[in-house]
């Protein structure tokens, strides 16, 4: 996907064209969920040419989601990891499994509460008033970040 291919001054359209590339969510994932290596993350993601997957991992990078760490010199290789911009996706990704759970004919995964195992529900919480709501609101930022 071409960079700014969304030129709407909205969260949305400005975090798609960040990560709306195809694979992009996918490599983020695999590393979330441990695969650190160039190899690990091709074998997770089997249908991914090398050469998009380098591209990929360099724009990721670029856009500050990911950092490579030179792990052999000769050959040069590297690992991955997710910076703290990648990592506060995880959040996206539990909304995707219980989408997923809800509205897709075959579902693969659940988010279950580790101490009690029963499934769980992502909430909106406002430290102000330090509850969750149900009530919210998209609100115009006054001060938008302009690119």
């Amino acid at each position: 996907m071409p960079k700014n291919i969304y030129n709407l001054d909205c969260n949305i359209a400005q975090t798609l064209n960040i990560v709306g590339d195809r694979w992009s969510l996918m490599i983020i994932h695999e590393i979330l969920v441990g695969k650190k290596t160039f190899n690990e993350i091709k074998q997770g993601l089997a249908t991914i040419s090398a050469n998009v997957l380098s591209e990929r991992l360099r724009q990721l990078e670029e856009d500050g989601l990911i950092v490579s760490n030179l792990y052999s010199a000769h050959p040069p290789r590297y690992e991955y990891e997710l910076t703290e911009s990648g990592q506060d996706m995880e959040m996206i990704f539990h909304a995707f499994i219980l989408w997923g759970e809800k509205h897709l004919d075959k579902c693969y995964k659940s988010l279950k509460h580790t101490a009690c195992g029963h499934e769980v529900e992502l909430r909106h919480y406002c430290p102000h008033c330090e509850s969750n709501v149900d009530d919210i609101t998209v609100v115009p930022v006054e001060d938008a970040k302009q690119p």
